[in-house]
């Protein structure tokens, strides 16, 4: 695998974190925007997201050097100004995918792969081997409130689409949200993603993916 390059559109340049970013890292991915829309833990302090910045700024080179799919956030910076503006980026989604209604051939026993256990201290647990994982390659996007709705998000989604295709020549690519994220699922559409729903309660993290096939 060769190391991701830098991407352009037309307002945008998806690059590579840098340290000189963590003060606008901080206030974008620690203030700005919710740990649990960005599917991570939050950071407690500066020194955290420091040293996660650390790892962020070297990790593309790094599994280039693997020759591994170019996984990890980029920065999203406006090209007018160089400001911030939000992160984006590939990632390996492991879920039971198997169970939405376009995956996988075992559908059918999906319902019973999350049945669910009382064990007697309020937290049901799925019996252990019922689970089928199976691996997707991952689109994400997160924008500054201050910048959403101005096609930004899309914008960069789309530039990460076109290098997936015309570059990995991968055969698809997935998003995945939750159920009341009306505004990714509304850049899933425009993307031109078909719309999968999980039909059962369990688990309780996969609700909506977005599926795009390389035609």
């Amino acid at each position: 695998m060769l190391e991701m390059p830098l991407l352009e559109t037309e307002r945008l340049l998806i690059r590579p974190f840098v340290i000189e970013d963590l003060a606008e890292v901080h206030q974008l991915l620690d203030v700005e925007l919710d740990a649990a829309i960005l599917g991570a833990d939050k950071m407690e302090n500066l020194a955290e997201r420091a040293e996660w910045l650390q790892w962020a700024a070297l990790n593309h080179t790094q599994l280039a050097k693997l020759h591994q799919p170019p996984y990890g956030d980029r920065a999203i910076v406006l090209r007018s100004t160089g400001h911030l503006i939000g992160a984006c980026g590939f990632v390996p989604c492991l879920n039971v995918f198997e169970q939405l209604p376009g995956f996988g051939s075992r559908q059918e026993h999906a319902e019973t792969n999350f049945r669910q256990e009382d064990t007697g201290t309020g937290s049901p647990q799925r019996p252990p081997g019922e689970s089928r994982y199976s691996t997707e390659f991952g689109l994400f996007y997160a924008i500054s409130p201050a910048y959403q709705r101005q096609g930004y998000a899309f914008e960069a989604a789309q530039a990460l689409v076109d290098y997936a295709f015309q570059h990995l020549h991968l055969l698809r690519v997935i998003a995945e949200t939750d159920y009341d994220n009306l505004g990714s699922m509304g850049v899933m559409r425009k993307l031109g993603m078909r719309i999968e729903k999980n039909p059962y309660a369990d688990p309780p993290w996969l609700q909506v993916v977005g599926v795009l096939e390389n035609k």
